[in-house]
C-alpha cells in the first residue's frame, strides 16, 4: 500500500472479522485526501479497531451529500465518513455496503430485527433508497465513479455552519461572549417608554451610545412628546467620574471656532471679557457646538457683546470648569495640541466633591455593609 505524503501507515490487522461484516474498511490510496490511518489488533481476544483521523483542517463550509442508490455499482461506491465530535475527527474509509453492514452489526447487538431486515433488503437492491451524509466539518467524501463527468445520482451541497455546529467543532472559543452585546449597544438606537416632563402623557425616549473621537463614550437621550410637542435632548457620560477635575480654557479668535463640538454636563462656564459666569450644571447635559451653547446662554442673559462673540467680531476666552472631568471641547488639531486651547487637570476641593455628591459616597469596604445581619 502506498501512503500519501505526511501520512503514517501502520500494519493492517487481520481482515477476517471485518470481512464477515462486508467491506467495512479498505486500504487508503494516494487518490484519497490526506489522512492518518491507525489500527489496533488484540492477540488475546481478537478485537480489531481501524479508524481514520483527519490530518488537514476543518473546511470553511460544511458539506451535505445526497446519493440515490439505484444499482449495484452505487452500493460499491467508496465513502469517507467522519464522525463529528467536538474533540476529534475520526472516520472510516468504506463503501455504501460497508456502512449498511456496520449499521446491521450494531442493531444485531440491540436485537432490532425488523429494521435489520429492511437494511438487508437495501443490500439486495429490493428498493431504491437515498443515502444522506451531512458533515459540518466539510471533510467527508462520496465517490463519483463517473468523474470528471457529472454524477446524476449524487447531489453535493456546501453550506454555512450554524452557531450550534460551530460550537460542536469548537470554532467559537476565541469570540468573547460579551462582544455581540457590546456591538449591539454601539450600533443600535434603544427605545423605552417614559412620560413627558411637561404634560405627563406617555412618550418614547431614544437612547444611543456614541464614541466622541479623542474623548470617551457618551449616552445621547432624546424625548419627543406627540401630545404637546415638547422635545428634549440630553447627554450623559458613559463612564465614571474622573479622578481629577478638568479646566478647559479656549481663546476664541475666528468665526470658525463656533463650529467646534462641545459636550457639557457638570461644568461651569466663564467668559472673563464679559464678566460672565454660569454655575455648574445649570445648562444640563448637552452635546452641541460652541455657538449652540453660547446661544443657550444668551437666552438666560442677553448681551450685545455675546452676539459679537457669536458673530466673530470679538475675541474672548471661553472657560469650562468640570470637577467630574467629563466635559469636552473639540480640538481640531487632534492628536496634536491646539495652540488656542489649554487643558488643566486638578484635585477637586471638598466643596466641589460635595456638589457632586462624592463626600458621602462609600467606595471602600462597602461589601461589609451589605452582609446580612443575623
Amino acid at each position: 500500500m502506498t501512503a500519501p505524503p505526511g501520512a503514517t501507515t501502520a500494519p493492517l490487522p487481520d481482515p477476517a472479522p471485518l470481512l464477515a461484516l462486508g467491506r467495512l474498511f479498505r486500504p487508503i490510496s494516494t487518490e484519497d485526501e490526506e489522512q492518518n490511518n491507525s489500527s489496533f489488533s488484540c492477540e488475546h481476544c481478537g478485537w480489531n479497531n481501524t479508524e481514520i483521523q483527519l490530518a488537514g483542517r476543518i473546511q470553511d463550509q460544511g458539506v451535505h451529500y445526497t446519493l440515490t442508490i439505484r444499482a449495484q455499482e452505487d452500493i460499491n461506491r467508496e465513502v469517507l465518513d467522519f464522525e463529528i465530535s467536538a474533540f476529534s475527527q475520526k472516520g472510516a474509509l468504506t463503501t455504501v455496503e460497508g456502512l449498511i453492514n456496520c449499521a446491521i452489526f450494531v442493531l444485531e447487538e440491540d436485537q432490532i430485527d425488523e429494521f435489520i431486515v429492511k437494511l438487508k433488503d437495501l443490500k439486495q437492491e429490493a428498493t431504491p433508497f437515498t443515502l444522506i451524509i451531512d458533515d459540518p466539518a466539510g471533510n467527508s467524501f462520496v465517490e463519483n465513479p463517473h468523474a470528471p463527468q457529472k454524477d446524476d445520482a449524487l447531489v453535493i451541497t456546501h453550506y454555512n455552519r450554524t452557531l450550534l455546529q460551530e460550537e460542536m467543532l469548537e470554532l467559537q472559543e476565541e469570540a468573547p461572549a460579551e462582544k455581540p452585546q457590546e456591538e449591539y449597544l454601539r450600533n443600535e438606537v434603544l427605545q423605552f417608554n417614559t412620560n413627558c416632563p411637561e404634560c405627563n402623557a406617555p412618550a418614547q425616549t431614544n437612547m444611543k451610545l456614541v464614541q466622541i473621537p479623542h474623548f470617551k463614550e457618551v449616552i445621547i437621550m432624546a424625548t419627543n412628546c406627540e401630545n404637546c410637542g415638547h422635545w428634549t435632548n440630553e447627554v450623559k457620560s458613559g463612564g465614571a467620574v474622573e479622578p481629577l477635575g478638568t479646566r478647559i480654557t479656549f481663546h476664541i479668535t475666528d468665526p470658525s471656532d463656533m463650529t467646534r463640538d462641545l459636550k457639557s454636563e457638570t461644568c461651569s462656564v466663564e467668559i472673563p471679557e464679559l464678566e460672565f459666569e454660569l454655575g455648574m450644571a445649570l445648562l444640563g447635559g448637552k452635546f452641541t457646538t460652541l455657538e449652540g451653547l453660547l446661544k443657550d446662554i444668551r437666552e438666560l442673559e442677553f448681551s450685545q457683546k455675546l452676539d459679537q462673540i457669536i458673530e466673530g467680531n470679538m475675541k474672548a476666552h471661553f472657560i469650562m470648569d468640570d470637577p467630574a472631568g467629563n466635559s469636552y471641547l473639540q480640538n481640531v488639531y487632534a492628536p496634536e495640541d491646539d495652540p488656542e486651547m489649554k487643558v488643566e487637570r486638578y484635585e477637586c476641593t471638598f466643596d466641589q466633591n460635595e456638589e457632586l455628591g462624592l463626600n458621602d459616597m462609600k467606595i471602600e469596604g462597602y461589601e461589609a455593609g451589605l452582609a446580612p445581619q443575623w
